[in-house]
Order: structure tokens, then C-alpha cells, then sequence
């Protein structure tokens, strides 16, 4: 038996670790593939409007056919990013900011933004943001800034579409 013990202690050890590292690293790993995967359709610090959702879509999970997508993924190694989303036709829409481990840093709809536009930076610490722009601080350089907007009838997203294409991600200057 006791030929076994260290054995048996390594071996838990091991799976503890094992464990450990993979439920701090699994978030990173999984929003480093969906970035890498959103950024082909238009690379970095560029807004990406998606088609409605058919159940062939799969760039973002399981995608809910009454939203439209729009996404940044963005890259704020070289400065601060600025995402400005336009008020859209439509009876709700939101922007969501998502850092490199999935946590939301940022979340504003249409009813908090009183159907304003909603406008600002995603920046690290240290990061200088132009006066009166909301910052939003992110502690890994890359993320993702989704925008989901309901389309109750597909006859009105001509309309949303056109409008939700006004939004735009790029770096500041």
C-alpha cells in the first residue's frame, strides 16, 4: 500500500492543477477562438454587420434568429478603441463589451441610452481617453463588442440594417 501512496498523491496533485489551470484558462481559449473566428469577416477594430441568423449561422453560438449581430473584435495593444453605435429602428438593441475572458466590461441598451447614440472607448489602464467619452477599461488588449438588435418582422430589417451599419469600431487616432 504504501508503494502506492506517492503515486496516488501526485496523480491528485496533478488533477487538481490540471484543473485549476483549465478553469482560468478555458475563458481566454474560447474568446481567443471566437475573435480569431469573428475577425476573418473584417479584421480587427472593424464593426461586422452579420445577415439574420438561418439555422446554418454559426459564427457566433447558437444565434437567436430575431437579433441581428453586429461585432468588433478588438485589439486596444496599440490604444484605445472607439465603438459608436447608432440608434437603430427598432424596439431593442444593446452593446455589450466582452474581454479576453469572456466577462462583460460594458452593457448599454436603447432604454439606458434614452435611444442616444452610444459612444466609447475601450482602453487598458494607463490608456489615455478623450475628454467626455466614457471609458470602458479592459485588462487584456483583445475582446469583442457585440451589438444585438431584435427584429420582430423580417420585413422591417431593410431598415434596421441600413441603420445598424452606421455604427462603427476603429482605433483612435
Amino acid at each position: 500500500m504504501r508503494r502506492w501512496m506517492l503515486p496516488l498523491v501526485l496523480g491528485l496533485l496533478c488533477g487538481i492543477l490540471g484543473y485549476t489551470v483549465m478553469m482560468m484558462q478555458f475563458p481566454r481559449i474560447l474568446m481567443g477562438f471566437a475573435t480569431q473566428r469573428i475577425s476573418k469577416a473584417g479584421g480587427y477594430n472593424t464593426m461586422f454587420a452579420t445577415p439574420m441568423a438561418t439555422d446554418k449561422a454559426r459564427a457566433i453560438v447558437r444565434p437567436s434568429p430575431d437579433l441581428a449581430y453586429s461585432s468588433c473584435p478588438f485589439d486596444v495593444s496599440n490604444g484605445p478603441v472607439l465603438v459608436d453605435v447608432e440608434p437603430v429602428p427598432a424596439p431593442y438593441w444593446s452593446l455589450s463589451v466582452f474581454d479576453a475572458r469572456t466577462d462583460v466590461a460594458f452593457v448599454r441598451n436603447n432604454i439606458e441610452a434614452n435611444g442616444q447614440p452610444i459612444r466609447i472607448a475601450i482602453a487598458m489602464a494607463g490608456q489615455p481617453v478623450p475628454n467626455g467619452m466614457q471609458a470602458v477599461r479592459v485588462k487584456d488588449p483583445t475582446g469583442i463588442a457585440l451589438i444585438r438588435i431584435l427584429v420582430q418582422d423580417r420585413a422591417q430589417f431593410p431598415a434596421i440594417d441600413t441603420a445598424r451599419k452606421r455604427s462603427s469600431c476603429m482605433p483612435l487616432s
